[in-house]
């Protein structure tokens, strides 16, 4: 069962990727400097291979997530959640950010990057503790 728990946090967690990265697509591609086609869209947009990678990432993410709440007694929803964000806000986002400041990248990716990144954790944590 703790399986399918996480296979469905992980889904919740990738879905609202896909939102925050909708609304923030012109921003993100903007800042990030990745390529775009004529459509207007990344150009790797049709390769399948970074959407199977973001989502076995975000299965490992919300497996460990699921190990920290479990030894931690992290079991009601409240719990999830804020415990997620923090997770996202204070250990993935400043990792971001020592990553970032070393290679150069805008202040501006940091904050949509880091922003999916606790918005998403604090989805999964809600979910994992939801059943």
């Amino acid at each position: 069962m703790e399986l399918i728990n996480v296979l469905v946090a992980a889904a919740v967690g990738f879905g609202v990727g896909a939102v925050w990265y909708g609304v923030l697509a012109s921003q993100w591609m903007e800042v990030s400097g990745v390529a775009i086609g004529d459509d207007g869209k990344p150009a790797n947009n049709a390769d399948p291979k970074p959407y199977i990678m973001g989502f076995i990432a975000m299965v490992l993410v919300a497996g460990m997530m699921r190990h920290v709440f479990a030894l931690s007694g992290i079991d009601t929803m409240g719990k999830g959640l804020v415990s997620g964000f923090g997770i996202g806000l204070f250990l993935a986002a400043p990792w971001l950010m020592i990553c970032y400041g070393f290679a150069g990248r805008p202040g501006k990716l940091l904050l949509i990057d880091g922003g999916y990144a606790a918005l998403g954790s604090a989805a999964v944590g809600l979910i994992l503790t939801a059943f």
